[in-house]
């Protein structure tokens, strides 16, 4: 609960504008209510019976999480995964080369599929 209460004052204090934070379920309703308290829009995303993510932040953010879909992370295009990690405030530079590897392994798939 820790991290959850650290990625709120990072929230608050505008140095993420979305968190994606891995949680146990157990724990779920805790964190619900501290982010129902602190008035912040959030999404939840199961990932298996002990596990969930949690989208919060700006509810701009969240509509652009929301039009991509709450599905496995590991399911994004590379397009998807660029966004979402630009969003969630990740190196530039490192998202940027992660999209070119990520498209030239969907080239290569595809060229042994064809």
């Amino acid at each position: 609960m820790e991290v959850l209460i650290h990625h709120i004052y990072e929230y608050k204090k505008g140095l993420r504008n979305l968190v994606l934070h891995t949680m146990p379920q157990a724990s779920l309703d805790e964190a619900e209510r501290r982010l129902r308290q602190q008035n912040i829009a959030y999404m939840v995303q199961p990932l298996s019976r002990s596990q969930v993510n949690i989208f919060f932040g700006c509810p701009e953010c969240l509509g652009v999480i929301n039009r991509i879909g709450l599905k496995p992370l590991y399911r994004y295009t590379p397009e998807e995964d660029f966004i979402l990690g630009i969003m969630l405030g990740y190196d530039r530079r490192q998202q940027c080369e992660r999209f070119l590897r990520q498209k030239s392994r969907c080239a290569g798939d595809a060229r042994r599929a064809g």
